[in-house]
């Protein structure tokens, strides 16, 4: 029972680490990883044949601009965009231009869903082909972006760690029961009832 107890509180303090750690880590991280996703995909946009979503993004680039950019124009657009969009949140720097860009290019990438649904979801269970689940994917981009636009005036996230052991009742009340049965009760309870 103690080297469960042992166990346990080791594996709380390793818990508490992590958290603190992502705490300080986490945003820049994303950042990166932002920034990293939309420079690669950019830079595969401006090589004819390599993307898998060069027709629909093409096409759609096309009727969003009103026809002034179309065939491999209309890619390299989009590729010097998400080119652009990937430095500025790798550098850090001009990073409330580089999440407005960013916002403007998810409307682009995520408007194929209404302007070609039949194509995106064909057949009697309107299931999304590969394409469309491409685009829906967007949406987890969108919410780190939206995490990323909350640094913009100086908010960090704040670390107050809290044990797993003092949240474990909150979250797990049966758990934390059994928990409790394990542990050895204290003395000064185990006097009163030797006395009665």
């Amino acid at each position: 029972m103690k080297t469960l107890i042992g166990l346990f509180d080791r594996f709380d303090h390793l818990d508490t680490a992590i958290n603190r750690w992502l705490v300080a880590h986490s945003i820049a991280l994303l950042r990166l990883g932002m920034g990293l996703v939309f420079f690669g995909f950019g830079v595969l946009k401006f090589f004819p044949g390599i993307s898998p979503i060069e027709d629909l993004a093409t096409r759609t680039t096309h009727i969003l601009t009103l026809s002034v950019l179309s065939g491999q124009s209309a890619m390299n657009f989009v590729a010097a965009l998400e080119c652009l969009i990937g430095i500025c949140f790798l550098t850090g720097r001009w990073l409330r231009v580089g999440v407005w860009l960013m916002a403007a290019q998810m409307i682009g990438a995520m408007s194929p869903l209404l302007i070609f649904p039949g194509e995106l979801f064909p057949g009697p269970l309107h299931a999304p082909t590969l394409a469309a689940q491409y685009i829906i994917k967007d949406i987890i981009l969108v919410a780190a972006g939206m995490v990323i636009a909350s640094t913009w005036t100086g908010a960090r996230i704040v670390a107050q760690p809290q044990s797993l052991r003092s949240t474990l009742p909150r979250r797990l009340p049966k758990v934390a029961r059994d928990f409790q049965s394990l542990q050895p009760a204290p003395a000064s309870r185990i006097s009163k009832t030797a006395v009665q």
